[in-house]
């Protein structure tokens, strides 16, 4: 007597089993996943800030910036932190360029990592981070990073640049590789903004003005709109707990 042997394959109703308890186990871990890069993404923000706070004091006191020859060190962008580019020099007491293969900050006190500046930001970790120092004068106008890095073009102010620096952090996408948008300047103390608004901070042409979380516009010598002081971009700046 033959007998018949049932095919090792699922049957449809198997197959539309193991489909849907597929997308339930998707559906409560895609979200923990993302939350989690989130979550991680806006620590490693953080860290960040903190250590470029760290390094801005180190090449501020080490005098390794020095444009004006007066002997008070001065604040750099990205590029010279991280040793990618030349430094900013005196000639006849003012700012210049200094010279590739000959005036890179060595050693450096930020990672190499932060040497690939692109349209004057660097991106890590789903954020991306933009650095000003202050222009002439007062009030103190915030300037950019070169677009490739450093500064040859635009020279940041040397008496200004010996007390003033700040340096925004954003996400890449917002709710996606990021919620919250980060400052800090040469006081250490790092700020957030929930970023819940109608049009987020985001991407490289998204980020906020530079002048976003200050009291005054285009002035980085202002008090920051923090504890009840107003910002120059109206959202609500909070120390970072």
């Amino acid at each position: 007597m033959r007998t018949h042997k049932r095919n090792s394959g699922f049957t449809l109703i198997e197959l539309m089993i193991v489909v849907a308890i597929i997308a339930i186990i998707a559906s409560v871990a895609i979200p923990r996943l993302m939350a989690a890069r989130l979550s991680a993404n806006e620590s490693a923000a953080i860290s960040t800030l903190r250590s470029l706070t760290s390094a801005q004091a180190q090449l501020q006191s080490s005098g390794a910036i020095d444009t004006d020859g007066d002997g008070s060190g001065e604040y750099g962008f990205f590029g010279e932190l991280s040793g990618a580019d030349p430094v900013r020099i005196s000639t006849a007491g003012a700012p210049a360029a200094g010279t590739a293969g000959t005036d890179e900050l060595n050693p450096a006190v930020l990672s190499g990592a932060f040497g690939n500046v692109a349209n004057g930001q660097v991106t890590r970790s789903g954020y991306i981070f933009q650095m000003y120092l202050p222009a002439a004068g007062s009030p103190a106008a915030p300037i950019a990073e070169d677009a490739t890095g450093g500064s040859a073009t635009t020279f940041p102010d040397p008496d200004n640049c010996e007390v003033l620096w700040c340096c925004y952090a954003w996400p890449v996408a917002a709710n996606q590789t990021g919620n919250r948008v980060f400052f800090v300047n040469q006081e250490g103390d790092i700020y957030q903004m929930n970023n819940r608004i109608a049009a987020p901070y985001e991407a490289t042409a998204g980020g906020p003005a530079s002048d976003a979380i200050f009291s005054v516009a285009t002035d980085m010598g202002s008090p920051l709109g923090v504890n009840g002081v107003a910002a120059t971009d109206a959202n609500t700046w909070v120390p970072v707990q």
